[in-house]
């Protein structure tokens, strides 16, 4: 998808999840939701969190609490927590999958042609692989937390290279969360709106690019395999 394209699809993301919180109660829940996680202050960070994290672990896809995190908390809280959030789910996968339940994971893995082809490379590259893997995903979130912890990369570059290579992601989906409730709300004036684009916008592009290195040594990666 080229830049254009993908500006396109996060402004019609952003009408979407205004539209769905003007037109549906969304809002009125989003903003008891709100009252409630004020009041209860971190308590209600801390639940929020393990809702992600129980959902990840479950194969629910992250997406939509992803933009409930940024319209419920802000860009800055709303990408600290599902960062959080999401390197947790991703840690725990990998560890049930490396030591409770490995021969159920790899019968999962049997059944998918792509995970010969991702151990093979990480054999290889390590927790660069994980990076440009999750920067450029080939198989779901949920199921590769589990299929990383049959490959041999070590737990601590794991974690790491996973979390820097979600942030990206992370901040776009936050960010289109936070925009669409303000664009409910109708809270902002045009240069605030400006500003707001700009930086969507320029976030988008980046991670536009980094998608793009990714994809491109990942092929590098696959030619120099199959000419093995």
């Amino acid at each position: 998808m080229t830049v254009n394209r993908r500006v396109v699809a996060i402004a019609v993301g952003v009408v979407a999840v205004a539209a769905v919180l003007r037109f549906l109660p969304v809002t009125q829940w989003l903003e008891g939701l709100e009252h409630w996680v004020r009041a209860h202050g971190l308590l209600g960070a801390a639940v929020y969190v393990l809702a992600y994290v129980g959902a990840a672990l479950l194969f629910v896809p992250g997406s939509v609490l992803t933009l409930g995190a940024g319209a419920l908390f802000g860009v800055l809280w709303g990408t600290v927590l599902v960062s959080l959030a999401s390197t947790t789910a991703a840690a725990l996968a990998f560890l049930i999958a490396r030591h409770l339940a490995r021969a159920s994971v790899e019968r999962w893995a049997g059944g998918d042609r792509r995970f010969a082809a991702i151990d093979q490379a990480i054999k290889d590259g390590g927790w660069r692989i994980v990076a440009l893997l999750r920067l450029s995903p080939v198989v779901p979130f949920s199921l590769s937390n589990y299929l990383y912890g049959l490959t041999p990369v070590a737990f601590g570059p794991y974690v790491l290279a996973s979390w820097v290579a979600m942030l990206p992601a992370t901040v776009v989906f936050v960010w289109l969360g936070a925009a669409g409730r303000a664009a409910a709300g109708g809270e902002r004036s045009a240069q605030e709106w400006a500003l707001i684009a700009a930086g969507l916008v320029a976030t988008l592009v980046a991670t536009t690019m980094l998608t793009r290195m990714a994809r491109r040594r990942l092929g590098r990666v696959a030619g120099s395999e199959t000419d093995r």
